[in-house]
């Protein structure tokens, strides 16, 4: 089985969000910790916990994937920024400790005219001070489309991260299919090369998750919009390759299109029925 999932609400609780990801073919699902564009979480109730940890073990569930909101900026000028950053993955990391072995995903941020070097040091000075050898949870760095002063839209930016970062064993990559066309790795024409690339410069063996989207811009435009599967330049023959691909087809995928639960429903059912038995 493709392990599969979507982006739901966490506002009606995990059990929920499994049931949801469970009707409509999934083995997995993305919510955001918060507000994506806020800063106040969800109360954790307990209660739900236990009924969800039960749930998917029951079904056979994939590991999960939570969501750092948009406005969580490590590498900001600002310092209240900064700080709000630290603030809000320390709470979000305690948090996930609730549903342990699971993953947590941020964007690296941008550095707003301090320069990558500064960027790429403000990253590893986060994730220093917030990452806890005890924690259950692996973060993820996202690669990034390169819009503006993001930080992460090559392979080598995140390796720079990563190498700066003591607890090695915590952190991981999410790979989005969108971001990574969007900052000039051809995935459509040269897949195998990108992964190489990949494997070269960070290794493969610290790609945890892949973020399924396509694109509504051209390859190499720094735009990243996304769209529906094979409805934009990536293409459903690229996105069905990506989930078949022997050094991916384990991992598990999360769709991030712009969708209602019906479109991501239909979504998972034809890439579903494209995935090979192996």
């Amino acid at each position: 089985m493709l392990n599969i999932g979507c982006h739901l609400s966490v506002s009606k609780g995990y059990t929920h969000m499994g049931k949801e990801a469970l009707e409509i073919g999934g083995n997995t699902f993305q919510f955001f910790t918060r507000n994506p564009r806020g800063g106040r979480a969800k109360d954790i109730d307990k209660n739900d916990i236990v009924s969800f940890l039960d749930f998917v073990k029951k079904n056979q569930f994939v590991t999960i994937l939570a969501h750092a909101p948009y406005t969580l900026n490590a590498c900001s000028a600002d310092e209240r920024t900064k700080t709000f950053a630290w603030e809000v993955m320390a709470d979000d990391l305690m948090r996930m400790e609730y549903t342990p072995n699971n993953y947590y995903n941020f964007h690296p941020g941008s550095h707003v005219g301090q320069g990558l070097e500064a960027g790429i040091d403000l990253i590893a000075d986060l994730l220093n001070k917030t990452l806890k050898s005890e924690q259950t949870t692996i973060v993820l760095l996202e690669t990034m489309a390169g819009k503006g002063s993001e930080v992460g839209s090559t392979f080598e930016e995140l390796r720079r991260i990563l190498d700066k970062v003591e607890l090695k064993s915590k952190m991981g990559v999410c790979l989005d299919t969108c971001h990574v066309y969007d900052a000039g790795y051809d995935i459509v024409n040269n897949l195998d090369g990108v992964l190489s690339e990949f494997d070269k410069t960070i290794g493969l063996d610290r790609l945890y998750a892949i973020h399924l989207n396509d694109s509504k811009n051209p390859f190499g435009s720094h735009k990243d919009r996304h769209e529906k599967i094979g409805q934009g330049f990536i293409g459903l023959e690229t996105i069905v390759n990506i989930i078949n691909h022997p050094k991916l087809r384990h991992l598990p995928f999360f769709l991030e299109t712009p969708n209602d639960i019906n479109g991501y429903a239909e979504e998972i059912s034809l890439l579903q029925g494209a995935y090979k038995l192996v």
